[in-house]
């Protein structure tokens, strides 16, 4: 065949439909906390779809990440970095990278599950069952969960991890170019009295507690730095979490710890990780904050209900979206 000929075919061919139909490369998300319980369901997430995702996981130590690679069967030495996230730098010098680990250039997205992780003190745990007895006697509870003593896994305290260290996770972001974060947070941070707080501290009020409260002025932080650099946002707060299967209830979601008062107000860790990736692809260039729990398929809402709701975290983000709901951060 001529050169001629060829050039003259090349031209017939439909070159322009076939650019069209070449899928965009994956989006690359960083998974922080990634060896936590929810943290490692939204990292496996990511894994099973790899057309729209490259995953890499952050970890706080070796041991963390062994255990990850554990659990995840399919996770290689590249897509696990280690390091301590509340000891980066505050990423205000825009020009030094030194603090920054590597594994992490060309990161479009970040995905926040750290959190302090609270554990019941011994000693009160002791004393609480010496009193099992004599409560019975009185005709009191047995055992009165609320009035053990928590402490803080690795004197890893709220303050420090979840304002301290999520601050620093927001600042990386900015500081790498990352265009969306997802923050996975908790229900009841309206209400600086929610029995959450009190975890951690004395009986006078001292000590390291708040940990909804230094969970919210986080989120407050990065409401504030996204008006500042061009970053997108989806802050998560599911009810209790539970360990069950995915996908066997829809999704119901609301603002302002409004589904809170509901009876039945949690929501499984994988329904979360759901969730978290419908924010990097039906979330894509919104910036929102709500709250979710899971309801029986079949169920109704009440009359007075203003949430969304939707067989899949798609569907019921969609919804939430076109309802253009607002949380309130005042």
């Amino acid at each position: 065949m001529c050169t001629a000929s060829f050039f003259w075919m090349a031209a017939l061919l439909p070159w322009g439909n076939y650019a069209l139909s070449i899928a965009p490369p994956p989006m690359k998300v960083l998974v922080t906390g990634a060896s936590g319980k929810t943290g490692r369901l939204v990292f496996e997430a990511l894994l099973e779809d790899p057309t729209k995702f490259k995953a890499c996981g952050l970890v706080r130590s070796v041991q963390s990440a062994k255990a990850l690679r554990k659990m995840v069967s399919n996770t290689g030495l590249d897509q696990i970095v280690i390091c301590d996230i509340t000891v980066i730098d505050d990423g205000n010098d825009k020009t030094n990278n030194n603090n920054v680990p590597s594994g992490l250039d060309g990161c479009d997205a970040m995905i926040i599950c750290t959190s302090a992780m609270p554990v019941i003190n011994k000693l009160s745990l002791a004393r609480a069952f010496l009193k099992a007895p004599i409560n019975m006697i009185r005709g009191k509870k047995a055992f009165d969960f609320r009035s053990l003593k928590f402490d803080w896994k690795g004197g890893q305290y709220p303050e420090k991890v979840d304002y301290q260290g999520q601050k620093a996770q927001i600042d990386l972001a900015i500081k790498l170019g990352m265009k969306h974060v997802v923050i996975v947070g908790s229900m009841g941070g309206t209400d600086p009295s929610n029995f959450l707080n009190s975890i951690g501290k004395n009986k006078d009020g001292t000590g390291n507690g708040d940990i909804l409260l230094w969970k919210r002025k986080a989120e407050k932080y990065l409401v504030e730095q996204a008006k500042k650099h061009s970053l997108d946002y989806t802050i998560i707060h599911p009810g209790g979490l539970k360990d069950d299967p995915p996908g066997e209830k829809k999704f119901v979601l609301d603002v302002d710890d409004k589904l809170i008062q509901r009876q039945q107000k949690s929501i499984s860790r994988a329904d979360v990780a759901s969730l978290c990736l419908a924010s990097l692809t039906v979330g894509k260039g919104q910036k929102v904050a709500l709250d979710v729990i899971t309801a029986d398929r079949n169920s109704q809402e009440p009359p007075d209900s203003t949430a969304s709701t939707g067989q899949t975290a798609e569907e019921a983000l969609q919804d939430f979206l076109a309802k253009k709901r607002v949380y309130e951060y005042a």
